[in-house]
């Protein structure tokens, strides 16, 4: 559990904040359903500004405290952990949606062959009861004899 509370606190990281990295892509499990799991890869740092919606000419302006560059200090890290806790919990799903699956096939495989070795089983049981009733009416007809 340290690993992953170390790992949670990487956006944070002062290595990333002294240009030893140059980028962090995400890769993981994207959970689709059960039996679909999708390979994802997303850039995780450095953050990209969205290009903004055409200001409208009656923009109000808005007073913000506290400043801007505060509030983004402050919820960056967080939005980035949530980013890195989603990918870690698609992993999760995703590998427990696989394993279920897996066990679902190898259920009905198991299934699969249990009804097949009982077929194999009842048909060379009728053949051995075949066999001891043509050996006791041919015993018995050579006694009539």
């Amino acid at each position: 559990m340290e690993f992953l509370i170390l790992f949670l606190q990487f956006g944070s990281n002062k290595k990333f904040e002294d240009k030893k990295f140059d980028k962090v892509i995400l890769v993981y499990n994207c959970f689709k359903n059960a039996a679909t799991q999708i390979v994802e890869a997303e850039d995780y740092l450095p953050l990209v500004a969205q290009k903004t919606v055409e200001e409208k000419p009656q923009q109000l302006d808005y007073i913000f405290e506290p400043e801007k560059q505060e509030i983004i200090r402050e919820l960056m890290p967080k939005a980035l952990n949530i980013q890195l806790y989603k990918a870690l919990r698609d992993s999760f799903a995703s590998e427990h949606g696989a394993r279920m699956t897996a066990m679902h096939k190898a259920t009905e495989n198991a299934t699969e062959l249990r009804d097949g070795l009982k077929l194999t089983y009842n048909k060379a049981r009728q053949v051995a009861i075949t066999s001891e009733i043509l050996e006791i009416v041919a015993g018995a007809e050579a006694l009539s004899d």
